[in-house]
């Protein structure tokens, strides 16, 4: 675009002299050449000629010039030759327009491909980044999407690739480490590692505004394999727990501790990978956007009908509704309780504020006509595994109520990502071994002492609905005893083999 001020530049005198001096000077050079060749026998035959041949030269100047400037861009280099370093760096640029299934791309070759998550470090240096990718070009690897995370020295470059699969891990490594990168780390990836971090931050931040239950799982997804605890400020008894973290959080190599708004510490580790400043950056901003929106649920109601015909709603629940869930408690006999808490039935009150925090999961209750709290199911995040609990009133067991909360906590878990439930009762309480089993999913066992946990390890969706759709009827199909129990407290899932210590705890 040409300004205004430029096109209207003032007019020189001095242009209009040079320009008259060049005319004169050429016409005065053009006479003497037609003086000295017209004056010879051939003279104007020369000069025809020459004008001739300057006419054919225009002619064709003109027509390559039109032909070069609409002709296609020309192809990339053949797959036989190394692809360039420019080339590769645009194909990590839009990385997300690149195509994801196997044996497709002119990186890796015709042949099948596999992805890979890779992650190293390298030196802050003009070069560094564009040796690992000649090594990567050299081995017919297509760069998919590239992330660079600043360090105080150096760099961790973190790519998604696609490459032969014929390549090894240690191969791709030792190359990797002979370019200058250290500390590599590689693992297998899928197509859901396709979506670009921005697209992918954004979602996380819509879900985890829509539910405060959400955050923890945002920051799992948005971490990779890592394992998150909420520990708060007070424990269940009422005693600080000396938990507390500083409003920036604190940052220690494969661990990161973050201020809960709702109080206390959510720690994060990730001991096979230490984290980044801009991790640590992307996960606090998570936990402000929770902090700066306050407590929220999605409030969604389903109404069903009961065998007999009593109409009974399922819906959220938090920590609005202490009271009526120790109303609940009221009306429940201590044998129900007993099931449930494992412990003095006094107590019982005391784990409903830490059960109804969405920081520790999701609840479902079950509420009737006059607004009557009936039945609760917990869903409770327990580091790398999840929890189910469930509590029925003593007047509402054998109604189908407990197999209908279990149905919905089970798909709940799947469409967080979950790869298993478990729940920790009593081997006498045949209830709860009957809503399991009422899953028709892999089930595994295991008691000590009395004390029984039993684990279902989540299938796809679509089996997943097809095994509880049969409870989303209109009638509800006749129940089983639904006084069931499960461990309300933080067990850490890798103490399976104790199931007793874990019922304790």
């Amino acid at each position: 675009m040409t300004s205004a001020k430029t096109a209207r530049r003032p007019h020189h005198w001095r242009r209009d002299l040079i320009e008259l001096a060049a005319l004169f000077t050429a016409v005065a050079v053009a006479d003497a050449i037609a003086n000295l060749i017209g004056h010879q026998p051939d003279g104007p035959y020369l000069l025809v000629a020459s004008a001739v041949a300057l006419v054919a030269t225009a002619a064709f100047h003109t027509w390559w010039a039109r032909r070069h400037s609409n002709a296609p861009p020309p192809a990339g280099p053949a797959a036989s030759d190394p692809t360039p370093v420019a080339a590769i760096g645009s194909t990590a640029a839009t990385g997300a327009g690149s195509e994801a299934g196997a044996g497709a791309g002119s990186g890796a070759g015709a042949g099948e491909t596999v992805l890979w998550r890779m992650r190293t470090t390298v030196r802050d240096a003009p070069g560094s980044l564009a040796a690992l990718c000649l090594v990567l070009a050299r081995l017919r690897i297509d760069i998919l999407t590239l992330q660079t995370h600043p360090l105080a020295e150096g760099t961790v470059d973190e790519f998604l690739l696609r490459a032969p699969a014929s390549l090894p891990a240690q191969e791709l490594t030792r190359q990797i480490s002979g370019a200058g990168g250290t500390a590599t780390w590689i693992e297998r990836a899928d197509t859901h590692d396709l979506v670009d971090t921005p697209t992918r931050v954004l979602s996380l931040a819509t879900r985890t505004a829509l539910d405060a239950a959400e955050l923890p799982l945002a920051l799992r997804q948005l971490l990779g394999r890592c394992t998150i605890h909420s520990l708060p400020a007070v424990s269940i008894t009422g005693r600080p727990t000396g938990e507390s973290a500083p409003v920036e959080g604190v940052l220690e190599e494969t661990v990161m501790r973050l201020r809960d708004p709702s109080g206390g510490v959510i720690s994060v580790e990730r001991p096979h990978l230490p984290f980044t400043p801009t991790e640590f950056a992307r996960a606090r901003a998570l936990v402000e956007l929770d902090a700066r929106l306050g407590p929220r649920v999605p409030r969604s109601e389903d109404i069903l009908t009961l065998p007999e015909g009593n109409e009974i709603t399922v819906r959220r629940a938090d920590r609005s509704d202490l009271a009526a869930a120790r109303a609940m408690h009221d009306r429940c006999s201590p044998g129900t309780l007993g099931l449930r808490y494992h412990g003095p039935v006094g107590d019982a009150d005391r784990y409903l504020d830490h059960l109804l925090s969405p920081r520790f999961g999701r609840t479902l209750a079950v509420q009737t006509a006059s607004g009557k709290l009936v039945a609760l199911g917990h869903l409770l995040w327990d580091g790398d595994e999840t929890e189910v609990a469930l509590l029925v009133e003593d007047d509402w067991q054998r109604r189908g109520i407990g197999s209908e909360l279990l149905g919905r906590l089970v798909q709940l878990a799947e469409e967080a990502g979950c790869d298993s439930v478990y729940a920790v009762t009593q081997s006498r309480n045949t209830g709860m071994v009957a809503a399991m089993r009422a899953l028709e999913l892999p089930l595994d066992y295991q008691i000590e002492e009395g004390t029984l946990v039993i684990t279902a390890r989540l299938t796809s969706a679509t089996e997943l609905r097809s095994a509880t759709e049969p409870t989303r009827a209109a009638q509800l199909p006749g129940a089983t005893d639904e006084r069931t129990a499960a461990q309300p407290t933080d067990a850490r899932p890798a103490q399976r083999s104790e199931p007793a210590e874990r019922a304790r705890r």
